[in-house]
């Protein structure tokens, strides 16, 4: 068994490309890990909303990183590249969509593990729905869990105070 990791940053994930991904790259920002979905009634707002706080504060420091999953109602069933096609055509996303992965069960990204792990297990629970949001100190660490139907730009308070 290997040590858990301290931080977001001892993690590498694969973008939707297949690549390695080192998540220390990102030391030093602040983080919004979203769960997404091509096909969800949450898909329109959220992502919209993610786009317009991307656009506010990527100079400050924001990164979103999205990882599709269809572990809800199968409504992320498209290939990595129908995803990023879907993301980059109709939303016009800029931040990053990584592979497809599972956020809940054995076979849950690592990623996933260390989120929901949080802190001090508060954030322990299983991932209710497509959207669910992470937000993630400049250290690496997850500061607050909002629900699926939690509007992004509600977020954007908690967010203001770490890119400060």
């Amino acid at each position: 068994m290997t040590d858990q990791p301290k931080s977001i940053h001892d993690l590498t994930v694969k973008d939707a490309n297949g690549n390695n991904v080192d998540l220390s790259i990102y030391k030093g920002k602040v983080l919004l890990v979203v769960n997404v979905a091509s096909k969800c009634g949450l898909t329109n707002s959220n992502y919209s909303e993610l786009n317009q706080l991307y656009a506010k504060y990527k100079d400050q420091g924001l990164e979103i990183l999205a990882f599709p999953c269809n572990q809800f109602g199968d409504e992320e069933p498209g290939s990595n590249e129908q995803i990023l096609e879907f993301v980059c055509t109709r939303f016009k996303s800029e931040f990053p969509v990584f592979d497809k992965i599972e956020v809940n069960g054995e076979n849950a990204a690592p990623v996933y593990k260390f989120l929901k792990s949080g802190k001090r297990g508060i954030f322990g629970d299983d991932i209710q729905w497509n959207f669910a949001k992470f937000l993630i100190d400049k250290n690496g660490q997850p500061v607050g869990r909002y629900y699926p139907t939690t509007s992004p730009l509600t977020i954007e308070r908690d967010l203001q105070k770490l890119v400060e």
